[in-house]
């Protein structure tokens, strides 16, 4: 596990959740909430394409596996991967909150 990768989508999924709460106003959930759920949703879709890609699953030659787990292009997947997925769960949980509020 990458834990470097991990914490790195954690943190920018929270600030892509407050950004996504910003920019979509009717869908904020509170500073708190829009971290959280930005968060998760950083996570969760830094590791779908930390799997696509293949990250999850380290090549057999020593030299590809660092090769693999390393550089700049790891850390601009799991910061897009990060801040994406957060900005991304973060409007839909807002928005389905707001539309089940006013039912």
């Amino acid at each position: 596990m990458d834990w470097i990768g991990l914490i790195i989508q954690l943190v920018l999924g929270a600030v892509g959740g407050n950004v996504g709460g910003a920019v979509v106003k009717n869908s904020s959930l509170g500073s708190t909430g829009n971290s959280i759920v930005g968060a998760i949703g950083g996570i969760v879709l830094g590791q779908i394409l930390s799997s696509l890609t293949g990250g999850a699953v380290p090549p057999a030659d020593p030299a590809a596996a660092a090769a693999a787990t390393g550089g700049i292009g790891a850390i601009i997947q799991n910061v897009v991967g990060g801040g994406v997925g957060g900005a991304v769960l973060q409007v839909i949980a807002g928005l389905i909150k707001n539309s089940m509020s006013k039912a």
